[in-house]
């Protein structure tokens, strides 16, 4: 049987396998948002807590796109933004505030994304936030939490706000921002931003074609939840295997 793409690659030495899995799946992770176009140049981010007790995670380091990091190139940082592996490595201060702060307070996730996607970003302007109207956008029913804008996350206070918002939910619409999506594993958060981002761009041009809008029975939409919830939420380790064959296809550089 074919190993998993993510083993096929070498390891350095000076890290664990766990680790260094968790590097390549990360970097795919990267490429795959720099393909379906959700970047913003060299800003936002995508982390990954390292498996072990340290509480460490990987993230991007600060100027590089996103179809240039790959599992070599990721820093890994502590919860009060050190770069644990030493060296003069930066990474976006914004970045650290918003990513330390979920990482630290919710040991339930492994992964945290966040994008200024276009079709995010006008969602998180409508007063009305998410709304039900489409079946991506349902599978997040009663799912999601919302956080005030207070400016470029600068100040590491604003974690402990960012935290309270977000309380137990999945996702949160950074008011006037952008999207944050957390999952148990990188898959599956990267299965939530797909689903979120194609419900924010639904929403988007639905409400822009001028017609009246059909809002589902809220039985129908709590019901889609739980499914989503439910089974459904197996679909992530269906997809993963071919969104890295895709990967692979693209550019099998971010193995390296």
């Amino acid at each position: 049987m074919n190993q998993p793409l993510a083993q096929q690659n070498a390891r350095p030495a000076h890290i664990s396998p766990e680790e260094w899995e968790t590097r390549v799946t990360l970097a795919a992770c990267y490429r795959l948002v720099n393909y379906y176009g959700w970047t913003d140049m060299i800003y936002t981010h995508i982390s990954a807590r390292v498996p072990g007790k340290e509480e460490h995670f990987l993230i991007n380091p600060l100027g590089w796109m996103y179809d240039e990091v790959c599992a070599s190139n990721l820093v890994k940082i502590d919860l009060d933004g050190n770069n644990v592996d030493g060296g003069n490595v930066r990474v976006n201060k914004a970045g650290f505030v918003i990513h330390s702060a979920v990482h630290a307070a919710r040991h339930d996730v492994q992964c945290v994304i966040h994008t200024h996607s276009a079709a995010g970003i006008a969602v998180s302007m409508m007063k009305c936030g998410l709304q039900p109207l489409s079946q991506h956008a349902q599978f997040f029913h009663g799912a999601v939490a919302y956080h005030g804008y207070e400016g470029i996350a600068l100040d590491t206070d604003e974690r402990s706000r960012l935290v309270k918002d977000l309380g137990d939910k999945p996702i949160m619409i950074l008011r006037n921002h952008g999207l944050l999506v957390t999952g148990p594993t990188i898959p599956a958060a990267f299965s939530s931003l797909f689903t979120l981002e194609r419900a924010c761009e639904a929403q988007v041009k639905g409400m822009a074609g001028g017609q009246e809008l059909v809002y589902p029975p809220e039985e129908v939409s709590k019901k889609t939840r739980a499914q989503a919830a439910g089974p459904a939420t197996s679909l992530s380790l269906a997809e993963w295997p071919a969104l890295l064959r895709l990967v692979e296809r693209l550019d099998p550089s971010y193995k390296n």
